[in-house]
């Protein structure tokens, strides 16, 4: 998908614990970049395209259970992504769900993106009076992470986040193309060595509170590497509780790619549901061993998946109303320093 789909670096900062039973650990060292409780500038991006980018299955009034955020990768809608896999399957189930729509197809500058999220969840939990849980594929499952990071009054609002081969650390493929011509602003952003990366992982990649589930693809193919034991997508350090699962851990003989994983595959499905119907993250030993006999999971139609599957990739690689490409990643936004 234009050079390729979606990714981010690891840039990981080291969290020092001290020795002594007595002597409490120290603040995680963020260097150049905000402290992990600077509080967050206001929105740039105008509010009437932050409502706009906003999307809901029926009312956030007086829900019984938390509403789910739905975020697209890279170069995708996320109703092109979502609406014949797991916006059925949501829907199938009674769950109510929103979707955000990034700017340029998820190809700008995912610091703007990031602004959309931190919108979204904002009035997603004012309007249902509850926490948000959040599923997001590739940089959807990436971006997120930025809202979390540099809007602290965030954390207090998601419960879950599960991403489906999230570009948490990069992908090396960015780091080849985008250093032999240019790129769109968010495959910039996403190459493994990328100075968004360092600062969104910088200091603490979780957060307290916040349940994080990772499904990945060792047969992924855009988000690479992404095989055990220190896959791209793994999250690393921080207070949040993490599962970081593979596909083939759960079924060894998983073939799910990066456009499998985030559309119809029954395992990375599988994964996210356990994460969302029970506290905590998703467990892998909870997984139905019978999960591995599907082919589709619920919500993708066997009889449209030919059309709905060629839709989305096709969509994916089309590069229409992508952000021009540019020689050089985006400067970080003052924001992301500490402020002197």
């Amino acid at each position: 998908m234009q050079r390729l789909l979606t990714a981010l670096t690891a840039a990981l900062a080291a969290v020092v614990l001290t020795g002594g039973a007595a002597t409490a650990a120290p603040a995680p060292t963020t260097g150049e970049y905000a402290p992990l409780d600077q509080r967050g500038p206001a929105l740039s991006v105008p509010q009437t395209d932050l409502r706009a980018s906003l999307t809901c299955n029926g009312s956030l009034r007086g829900l019984r259970q938390d509403p789910i955020l739905l975020v697209p990768g890279t170069t995708m809608d996320p109703y092109v992504g979502f609406d014949w896999n797991y916006m059925r399957a949501f829907d199938q189930r009674g769950w109510r769900w929103c979707a955000v729509t990034l700017p340029l197809d998820a190809t700008g500058d995912i610091q703007v993106a990031g602004e959309h999220l931190v919108h979204a969840i904002r009035t997603m939990s004012q309007q249902a009076r509850r926490d948000v849980d959040v599923v997001g594929w590739s940089q959807g499952g990436m971006v997120p992470r930025w809202a979390l990071r540099f809007w602290p009054d965030t954390r207090e609002l998601v419960d879950d986040l599960v991403g489906l081969s999230p570009s948490n650390h990069g992908t090396v493929l960015a780091d080849a193309s985008c250093s032999t011509g240019p790129c769109t602003p968010a495959n910039h952003q996403q190459a493994s060595q990328s100075q968004f990366l360092r600062a969104l992982n910088s200091g603490a990649e979780t957060f307290a509170g916040v349940d994080y589930t990772v499904a990945y693809t060792a047969a992924d193919e855009i988000v690479v590497p992404n095989t055990p034991p220190v896959a791209s997508s793994a999250l690393r350090t921080g207070d949040g509780r993490i599962a970081n699962i593979a596909t083939q851990e759960v079924c060894p003989a998983n073939a799910a790619d990066h456009f499998a994983i985030g559309s119809y595959d029954p395992v990375g499905y599988a994964i996210v549901v356990d994460a969302l119907t029970h506290d905590g993250p998703a467990v892998r030993g909870r997984i139905p061993l019978t999960t591995c006999a599907q082919v589709f999971h619920p919500g993708v139609d066997p009889a449209t998946f030919s059309a709905d599957h060629a839709a989305f990739v096709g969509y994916a690689l089309d590069s229409e109303g992508n952000a021009p490409e540019v020689d050089d990643e985006p400067a970080l936004a003052p924001y992301v320093y500490a402020r002197r």
